[in-house]
């Protein structure tokens, strides 16, 4: 079954999912309608009767979705250091569920350092911020974007922070996102 965005479709079953803007855990029945309105980095934004939830991509199939299998390609220096352009690859794969623009692109990613540690593998240390000190998916955009770093050949640790200094605004936009998000 194909699955667009605006699109319809019944739960097949069971799954967990967060709420937006909260960032709660919800269980989601089986049998429930669900109107999806974003599907991007692997991640699907739905409404439902009771509010927008964001499921992950290892539950496609409950939205009649294939799981996509994941690997990131991405070669080591020869150091077995990762590949920074992989790193940053793989952060624009991590969207909040309400905008339709990477995290990149909207400016929320303040730092992204590699450090080889004295066992000889590689962590990769990233420093975020969100667009509303409030929003609840915090976390949840964080471990998304941990997670997705440590697909990374010659990442074998990876921490996430988020910050409130400075304050994001719009103008961390790249001209990418403001594109997307039509402000140019």
């Amino acid at each position: 079954m194909s699955l667009d965005p605006q699109r319809e479709c019944t739960l097949s079953r069971e799954v967990v999912a967060h709420q937006i803007p909260s960032g709660n855990k919800h269980v989601l029945k089986a049998g429930d309608k669900v109107f999806v309105h974003q599907v991007l980095g692997g991640s699907y934004t739905v409404q439902t009767d009771t509010g927008l939830y964001r499921i992950n991509g290892s539950d496609a199939d409950a939205i009649g979705k294939q799981v996509q299998a994941v690997n990131v390609a991405g070669t080591t220096t020869a150091d077995g250091a990762p590949d920074p352009e992989a790193v940053w690859a793989q952060l624009r794969q991590v969207f909040d569920p309400e905008i339709p623009v990477n995290i990149v692109d909207l400016g929320l990613v303040y730092t992204m350092d590699i450090s080889k540690r004295d066992d000889g593998s590689h962590k990769v240390d990233i420093t975020i911020a969100l667009t509303t000190p409030g929003c609840g998916m915090g976390p949840v955009i964080a471990e998304d974007a941990k997670n997705k770093v440590l697909l990374v050949s010659g990442v074998s640790d990876a921490d996430v922070r988020i910050t409130w200094e400075p304050p994001w605004n719009q103008l961390m936009i790249s001209e990418e996102g403001k594109m997307k998000l039509g402000l140019i």
